[in-house]
């Protein structure tokens, strides 16, 4: 797609520090890196969101996701990675895309990158349980 840096980059017209490059997609170093070694897996079409990647396509994107999880880890030394993909809030480049985040024990990442909360009680829990699951039908 005209304008998409992930296409660019796909396409071989936007240098990159590429991992990978595989017709399952392409992986390569980000720019912006939470840690050193971060690392984005991206499908070699331009797709926006998850939802938009062909299920015959998922095996094999999510197989090259799970081998740079653990090529991370390994060609790092590791003690971990954290893996991750946002759904158009937060999604810098509108072009589908996860992050694998080397880590390290004390690397000062908590959690998740945003606050946590807490549900009110079990009904309230139950409540979101119940809507998540009725939109799934």
């Amino acid at each position: 797609m005209a304008g998409c840096v992930f296409c660019g980059i796909v396409a071989g017209e936007v240098p990159a520090f590429r991992v990978a490059d595989e017709a399952d997609g392409v992986a390569f170093l980000d720019t912006r890196p939470v840690f050193k070694g971060h690392v984005l897996v991206v499908p070699r079409t331009h797709l926006v969101t998850l939802a938009d990647l062909p299920a015959d396509a998922l095996p094999g994107y999510f197989r090259l996701v799970q081998r740079l999880a653990v090529a991370v880890e390994a060609g790092l030394g590791a003690g971990g990675t954290f893996v991750a993909m946002n759904n158009k809030v937060s999604q810098s480049v509108p072009h589908l895309h996860t992050h694998v985040v080397p880590r390290t024990k004390g690397d000062g990442l908590r959690g998740f990158f945003w606050p946590r909360t807490r549900y009110a009680d079990d009904a309230e829990a139950e409540d979101f349980a119940g809507r998540v699951a009725a939109a799934l039908a």
